[in-house]
């Protein structure tokens, strides 16, 4: 994802066709790498699968909208994989009530009209649907419209608009057409093909971090190094940002904040003998900015565990963009999750949709 350095954004239009280039622009970093295909939007759906197969489907709240509401539906891979469909409510449900009244086309939903218990965590309200309400809220997608959602004081709606197309597309994915675990094309065929085991990623912790002393010599050391080299690479007034880790076996991992915007910090990453830095060599990452680049975005290392962190923000508010991580296992950094969203739409990080997972040894 390329983003413009005087604002640290990614370039976002006020209209839908402003939506549709920041998602060109967040797989630009992501193309030829071993995630699963680039979602896909339904009218006002979102899908995509996972590189084990498990796959998401999330309605996409209108643009100004100011009490978001949402729905995502997540299905592992595999004959005994379940469906599991979650509401979501941002914005103005601060304080969620005892329950919630759910209408599909104006029609009490479920059927017996009975309200539906939500939960609160930080600025998200849940309701977690049922086995039984899953079920007949998919099936009644297949004609209705809209779902409503209302409190005392409070409403919103969620267009249902695409959202047989992208569980008919999910079906696809994971191999379930014309079986009876279809979301929505069911048939007799009973070979739906396995779940895949997760990638299993070894992170190897390192030594204590260096101090602060003499962390910032060895970036000191690689900036005046690279910038003789090429002295636009690096902007000079983000180097408060720049930090060093020992790898271990006299190698230091060194991240050089090359540009900061109003809320991305874009830096570079190298791994070098200490104190030397003419054989420092750029990391290569998937997930990188484009070509398999050594650059990540508002990223952190955690030397206790080995992992390193990346959310590249669309906009200010961090409801859009790419998000992800890699494991240090001794020799090289290994991607160990990735996820995004391509509309800016209010959805939460937790519900963008996963591209990339794996297990930790």
């Amino acid at each position: 994802m390329r983003r413009n350095a005087g604002t640290g954004s990614t370039r976002i239009g006020s209209k839908a066709r402003g939506r549709g280039a920041l998602a060109a622009g967040l797989w630009l970093g992501l193309a030829g790498t071993a995630a699963a295909d680039e979602p896909r939007t339904f009218r006002d759906w979102m899908a995509g699968c996972d590189n084990v197969r498990t796959c998401t489907a999330i309605s996409l709240p209108p643009e100004t909208a100011e009490t978001v509401a949402y729905l995502r539906l997540e299905r592992p891979a595999g004959p005994e994989g379940a469906a599991r469909l979650l509401l979501r409510l941002r914005g103005d449900w601060k304080k969620p009530p005892a329950a919630l009244q759910l209408k599909l086309d104006g029609v009490a939903f479920p059927a017996a009209g009975k309200p539906l218990p939500a939960t609160a965590d930080g600025d998200v309200v849940t309701v977690t649907l049922s086995a039984e309400d899953t079920a007949a809220l998919i099936e009644a997608a297949r004609k209705a419209a809209k779902l409503t959602v209302a409190a005392p004081g409070l409403s919103a709606g969620i267009s249902l608009a695409g959202s047989v197309a992208a569980m008919l597309w999910i079906d696809e994915q994971q191999g379930r057409l014309g079986s009876a675990t279809a979301l929505i094309r069911k048939g007799t065929n009973a070979a739906v093909p396995p779940a895949v085991p997760l990638p299993v990623v070894a992170a190897t912790p390192v030594p204590p971090m260096l101090d602060v002393k003499a962390a910032k010599q060895q970036a000191e050391r690689l900036r005046a190094l690279l910038k003789k080299r090429s002295p636009d690479s690096c902007e000079d007034d983000a180097a408060d940002g720049d930090g060093a880790w020992s790898l271990g076996d006299g190698r230091v991992l060194v991240a050089l904040a090359c540009s900061r915007g109003a809320y991305n910090l874009s830096s570079s990453f190298f791994v070098m003998p200490e104190n030397e830095p003419t054989r420092a060599q750029p990391l290569r990452f998937a997930d990188g900015e484009g070509g398999g680049g050594n650059e990540l975005t508002n990223a952190g290392f955690d030397p206790r565990t080995g992992h390193l962190g990346f959310f590249a923000k669309g906009r200010g508010i961090g409801d859009c963009g790419v998000s992800g991580g890699y494991a240090w296992n001794g020799r090289e950094f290994v991607r160990t999750e990735l996820a995004m969203m391509g509309e800016c739409r209010g959805i939460a990080p937790e519900d963008w949709i996963t591209l990339y997972r794996s297990a930790a040894k």
